[in-house]
């Protein structure tokens, strides 16, 4: 029997702008290109994690707070010794700076601004100079995250005037309606939310669905199937997001709806907020499987995902586990006898001594690394068509703003700042930690000649350094 071909970016349209985006198929391989070398997209994100983890805990690696990345090891480049001083501004802290500093290696802009554009959008423009194609998000900025005081605390994909690449999505159902679309109805009070919950994006597509699933679709048996488990996973995802009433016999615990605040009210006068570890956990692994199956949909190839903002300020409890083992049992405010900011996590980096043990700012960097492998997992375990997997064929650049958080130092503070890149599809080396001992622009701008982009990041003047030791 002859196949039928389909178009790589064939989508299920709905009303109100839904598009769901179908799986990579079989179908979609035209005979010459499927007998020929397999092509995967070119895709940038930047995962960025709060207050960072202090250049001698780095020197430990697997053994100390990066426990958690070890399991990717063969497929992350983790770099020590990386340089972000230049990124200082004059006045104001660490934080800000180095969050700034962070994928652009620019120093701040103002408080809404960034120096200049994030790697992931030098490689979009190089690589997309007339936009992305139909159907696909330009860029997907998503984060569980509170401090919010200043804009680079939080987003981490800037275009190349210093302005936000695409407004941030902090609610895992705002970043679900980002990707797929918003069905009238949508709304967070009154009847309209009611309407929301008893309604799926996947009900203004059904006819299509079925058309796909049908005697007379041109996908054979093994395409069907993938698109119904496909199917499937977006209205478990949307689900969990809007937490649905009519799930099915054989769906996940529906979560109750997140108690967690968000906006004006997740930073009150920068005093810090109550956190239960459960809880933020919760939220941030619902984030991170809607922004990685956007990516696996192919509905984004582009943009940034924050675990905490810089300068973060939360009075974490709770019990601390990893491989079903206690590793510490968070209680900030009461182990640092102290109210409002003064007892938030943010004070073990300020208290930080590299003689001492460190033992509450190790739990905390620990299980950051933990919920950034968590997201790479995800994408680690989606196998795309030459037999590498998303996290393998993908630029993923994690960062954070700090290589210590005490302020009495700001050379300090910028110095050392934690890396970890993936392969970019073979142009990265992986497996090693590697001691660079470089600026952050000499490592972003060696990665950006991997993609053959005209656009470097920094000033013109300053002389580019490539940092051979990371290409492959």
């Amino acid at each position: 029997m002859k196949q039928t071909q389909i178009h790589r970016r064939t989508m299920l349209r709905g009303v109100s702008g839904v598009l769901i985006g179908l799986p990579l198929l079989e179908e979609m391989l035209p005979p010459a290109v499927a007998a020929a070398e397999p092509q995967v997209p070119v895709r940038a994100f930047n995962v960025f994690f709060g207050l960072g983890i202090p250049a001698p805990l780095q020197t430990e690696g697997f053994d100390g707070v990066l426990e958690p990345l070890k399991p990717l090891s063969e497929k992350l480049l983790i770099m020590k010794n990386v340089d972000q001083l230049r990124c200082d501004e004059s006045g104001i802290n660490a934080h800000f700076d180095g969050a700034s500093g962070a994928f652009t290696a620019t120093p701040p802009d103002g408080e809404a601004k960034s120096g200049g554009a994030s790697i992931d959008q030098v490689i979009r423009k190089s690589c997309h100079p007339d936009g992305m194609p139909p159907g696909m998000v330009p860029t997907l900025i998503g984060g569980t995250f509170f401090r919010r005081s200043r804009v680079s605390r939080y987003v981490h994909s800037y275009n190349e005037d210093g302005t936000v690449a695409a407004t941030i999505q902090e609610k895992p159902r705002d970043l679900f309606n980002r990707v797929f679309g918003v069905v009238e109805g949508t709304g967070d009070s009154g009847d309209a939310r009611k309407q929301r919950l008893r309604r799926s994006v996947l009900d203004s597509v059904v006819e299509q669905y079925r058309y796909y699933a049908g005697k007379e679709s041109p996908l054979g048996t093994v395409s069907r199937g993938r698109v119904a488990d496909h199917l499937e996973r977006i209205r478990e995802f949307e689900q969990r997001a809007f937490e649905m009433e009519d799930a099915g016999p054989n769906s996940p615990p529906i979560p109750p709806r997140s108690a967690l605040a968000h906006g004006g009210h997740a930073d009150p006068g920068g005093e810090g907020i109550d956190m239960k570890i459960d809880d933020l956990v919760k939220e941030w692994r619902l984030m991170a499987d809607l922004y990685a199956i956007a990516v696996e949909l192919d509905r984004a190839r582009f943009g940034s995902v924050t675990f905490l903002a810089a300068g973060e300020r939360l009075r974490v409890t709770g019990d601390y586990q990893y491989n079903g083992k206690r590793v510490h049992l968070f209680d900030d405010a009461k182990q640092l006898n102290k109210s409002g900011s003064g007892g938030c996590s943010h004070e073990w980096w300020h208290k930080f001594k590299p003689e001492n043990e460190n033992k509450q700012l190790r739990a905390h960097a620990h299980m950051k690394m933990r919920e950034v492998a968590y997201f790479l997992s995800q994408l680690d375990a989606v196998q795309e068509p030459n037999g590498k997997s998303i996290l393998e064929n993908s630029c993923i650049t994690i960062s954070t703003e700090s290589g210590d958080g005490r302020h009495s130092d700001v050379k300090r503070e910028l110095s050392g700042v934690f890396h970890a890149i993936s392969g970019a599809n073979g142009r990265f080396k992986t497996g090693q930690i590697l001691d660079v001992g470089r600026e952050g622009i000499d490592v972003y701008n060696t990665m950006l000649e991997a993609y053959q982009t005209e656009r470097r990041l920094g000033p013109d003047d300053r002389e580019y350094r490539r940092v051979d030791g990371i290409l492959a």
